[in-house]
């Protein structure tokens, strides 16, 4: 990955789906679009992105040349954007008029500068989360390129004071700065898969041991 984009989840791109924030992805990159919608508020050629809002549109585009794929056009025979569910912007007219302009130098799907926020995840994974202070446990969704500092992250939804535990997987102490795999969890659902048996067979277990650094006393009698 040439720049250091975060890497998002399908599931935290579909809650991105209005014209006030609207997200899609495409080609394993996450395009926050709600600029380019409101520069063409009111126009057609945002009706295709908005019904996509959300969603993956790789298949609108060719992955060798990262452009809006091409077809023949039937009348008059030359190569123009392939466009079924309706103009986009940036993309000219199929059949040159007076209104038709070429292709913008850099049109939107090109400008990672101005839209790109992050890197699609190539696969999701569920976990167990324990803690073994309080016994709670949390089964959540993580990105299979996410270290586990930014699982730590994700998991401060559930206890905002994650960063005062050990985290362990089996009898290890882990690297928080690598990943499940480098770490020595392996996905293993698709040999589940093989086998006959449910993707969820077997939910990798990370345990939580509370590290007692006085905190809230030192909180306590600084007020």
């Amino acid at each position: 990955m040439p720049k250091n984009y975060p890497v998002i989840a399908p599931f935290e791109v579909v809650v991105h789906n209005t014209p006030h924030d609207c997200w899609i992805s495409f080609l394993g990159k996450v395009y926050n679009i709600t600029l380019l919608i409101k520069r063409h508020n009111g126009e057609k050629c945002i009706k295709p992105l908005l019904a996509m809002a959300g969603k993956d549109v790789s298949h609108w585009f060719d992955p060798k040349t990262g452009d809006i794929k091409l077809h023949v056009h039937p009348e008059t025979g030359v190569k123009v954007a392939y466009c079924p569910h309706g103009p986009l912007p940036d993309v000219p007219l199929e059949v040159p008029a007076t209104s038709w302009q070429g292709l913008d130098p850099k049109p939107w799907w090109k400008d990672d500068d101005k839209y790109q926020i992050g890197w699609l995840s190539q696969k999701v994974r569920p976990i167990r989360i324990i803690n073994m202070l309080t016994l709670s446990e949390v089964t959540m969704n993580v990105c299979c390129e996410d270290t586990f500092f930014r699982i730590l992250e994700r998991y401060k939804l559930f206890n905002s004071d994650a960063e005062t535990y050990t985290w362990r997987y089996l009898d290890t102490n882990l690297d928080m700065s690598k990943t499940l795999e480098e770490n020595g969890i392996p996905d293993e659902r698709e040999k589940f898969t093989e086998l006959g048996l449910p993707p969820n067979f077997y939910v990798p277990s990370i345990f939580l041991y509370y590290n007692d650094d006085l905190k809230w006393a030192l909180k306590d009698n600084e007020d």
